[in-house]
C-alpha cells in the first residue's frame, strides 16, 4: 500500500503542477526535500547513539526486566507473540513512555530498537508482523499526553489560554491509541492481509536485518559484568547526590516563580527538565547498581550510526513525495475539493490543510498551525481545531518509513490501513472535542 500511495503522490503531484503552471516548483522542491531528508538522518545519529546507549545502561541495571514485569498483562495481550523476557518488551515499553512524555528525541531510538527486536521474532522476513505493525500504529496515535510545542506556539502568537487544548488534546490521542488497537486487531484477521500473501514468491527474498543490534549486543554483555547489590556506601551516595538534585530543582522553580505565572513555571520545567531528569536518573541508577556505565553506554549505542544511514533512501522517498505535492498546488486542489463536503459537517474548510498535512510532514503541520492562528487567530475556533489536531496525531508516513525501513519490511499488510483509520479518528474525536470544549 506504501508503494501505491507513493506512486499516486508523485505521478499526482506532476500532473497537477503540468495544469497549474507550478513545474518550476517542483524542480526546486525536489533537491531541497532530499536533502533535507539526508540531514534529518544525519542528525538522528547522536540522539539514537547516545539514547540506545542509556537503554542498554537500564537493561543491565535490571530496571526494564521490572518495568516489563510490572506491565506484564497488559503486554501480553497486546503482543501475545512476544515472549515476556524479549527485549523488544522493554524498547516498547519506554518508547511508549517518552512519546506520553512528549520527549521524541528519545522515542525514536526506544522505537527503532522495539521495531529490530520484533523483526528478530518475525517468521516472515520483509513482511510487517503482527506486533510490529500494533507497535507502528500505535506510535502513530501520538500519544503526547502534554503538548508543548503547540502551546509554545499559541503563547507566542497572543493566545489568552494557550493550555486550553491540553484536555482536548489529550482525550483525542488516547481514543486514537484505542483505535489503533482495535484496528490493527480487526485488520490482522482478514484473509486478505494474510502475512502468507503478502510474501511474493517472484521476487528475491529481503536481505537480513542489519547485524548491528546484536553486535551491539555482544559488547553489552561485553562490557558489562554481572553487578552485585550496591554496598551501604554507594547507596548514601547515591541517596546523597540525588537530594543535591532535590535541592536544586527547588532553587530553580523558587526562582522562576519570579514574574511569572504558574502556567509559565509549568511550561518552562515540563519543556526544560524531563531529558536532564532522565540523564541523571539513568546514570545514577546504573552507579546505584554497579552498572559501568560508560563501557555499556558506548557499546549499546554503536547500532545508532548503522541505522540513521540506513534509513535514509527511505526517508529521501517519503519526504520527495510529500515535497512534491504541496509544491504542485494538489494539495490546494484538495483542499477546495474536501471542503464543500466537510464544511457542512463541521469540519471548517480553513482546517483542512492541517488535517491533510499532519499525517505526511511534522515540519509542514507546524507551518501550516503558526499560519492558520496568525490569519484567524489563535483563540478561533479553527485556532483551537488546528491547534488539537496538531498536538493529538503523529507524523504517520514519516512513522512508517522510518521504523519498517530500518529492518527492510516491504510488505507493510494492513500496518497502513490501520494508521489512515487511526489519524481519521483522531480528526473526527478532535472534532467533536472542539464543538464540546469550544463552541
Amino acid at each position: 500500500m506504501l508503494n501505491g500511495i507513493f506512486v499516486v503522490l508523485v505521478v499526482g503531484s506532476i500532473l497537477v503542477a503540468a495544469f497549474t503552471g507550478r513545474l518550476p516548483d517542483i524542480n526546486r522542491a525536489w533537491p531541497e526535500a532530499s536533502i533535507e531528508a539526508v540531514n534529518l538522518a544525519i542528525k538522528l545519529i547522536g540522539p539514537m547513539a547516545l539514547w540506545l546507549g542509556f537503554m542498554g545502561v537500564l537493561r543491565e541495571a535490571g530496571l526494564l526486566a521490572s518495568i516489563a514485569r510490572l506491565l506484564r498483562p497488559i503486554m501480553r495481550r497486546l503482543f501475545p507473540d512476544v515472549p515476556e523476557d524479549s527485549p523488544a518488551i522493554g524498547a516498547m515499553i519506554l518508547n511508549i513512555s517518552a512519546n506520553i512524555l512528549g520527549v521524541g528525541n528519545a522515542a525514536t531510538p526506544f522505537g527503532l530498537k522495539a521495531i529490530s527486536e520484533l523483526n528478530k521474532l518475525n517468521p516472515y522476513p520483509g513482511v510487517a508482523s503482527n506486533s510490529m505493525a500494533l507497535f507502528v500504529a500505535i506510535n502513530t496515535s501520538g500519544l503526547a499526553v502534554l503538548p508543548l510545542g503547540v502551546i509554545t506556539v499559541r503563547s507566542a502568537l497572543g493566545s489568552k489560554d494557550p493550555a486550553a487544548i491540553f484536555l482536548p488534546s489529550m482525550l483525542a490521542t488516547m481514543s486514537s491509541a484505542v483505535v489503533a488497537v482495535v484496528a490493527c486487531k480487526l485488520l490482522q484477521r482478514l484473509p486478505v492481509f494474510s502475512p502468507a500473501r503478502a510474501v511474493l514468491p517472484d521476487e528475491p527474498p529481503a536481505a537480513a536485518p542489519l547485524k548491528a543490534p546484536d553486535v551491539a549486543a555482544a559488547a553489552v554483555e561485553a562490557a558489562a559484568q554481572p553487578h552485585a547489590p550496591a554496598g551501604r556506601l554507594r547507596r548514601l551516595a547515591t541517596l546523597a547526590v540525588g537530594l543535591v538534585l532535590v535541592a536544586g530543582l527547588v532553587r530553580s522553580l523558587v526562582m522562576l516563580q519570579v514574574g511569572h505565572t504558574p502556567f509559565e513555571v509549568f511550561r518552562t520545567a515540563m519543556s526544560s527538565w524531563p531529558l536532564p531528569l532522565l540523564m541523571f536518573a539513568i546514570v545514577l541508577f546504573g552507579f546505584a547498581r554497579r552498572v559501568k556505565v560508560y563501557e555499556v553506554l558506548v557499546a549499546a549505542g554503536k547500532e545508532g550510526f548503522q541505522v540513521a544511514v540506513f534509513i535514509i533512501p527511505y526517508l529521501v522517498a517519503i519526504m520527495v513525495a510529500v515535497s512534491l505535492f504541496r509544491a504542485s498546488g494538489a494539495m490546494d486542489v484538495l483542499v477546495s475539493a474536501l471542503g464543500k463536503v466537510t464544511g457542512p459537517l463541521g469540519f471548517p474548510p480553513e482546517a483542512l490543510p492541517m488535517a491533510l498535512i499532519r499525517p505526511l510532514s511534522g515540519t509542514g503541520a507546524f507551518a501550516v498551525l503558526a499560519e492558520t492562528m496568525k490569519t484567524y487567530g489563535p483563540d478561533s475556533f479553527v485556532g483551537y481545531l488546528t491547534s488539537t489536531i496538531n498536538g493529538s496525531m503523529e507524523t504517520t508516513f514519516y512513522v512508517l518509513a522510518v521504523y519498517f525501513g530500518s529492518v527492510q519490511v516491504r510488505a507493510l499488510r494492513h500496518t497502513v490501513a490501520a494508521c489512515l483509520i487511526t489519524d481519521l479518528s483522531g480528526i473526527v474525536v478532535s472534532t467533536l472535542l472542539c464543538h464540546l470544549f469550544f463552541g
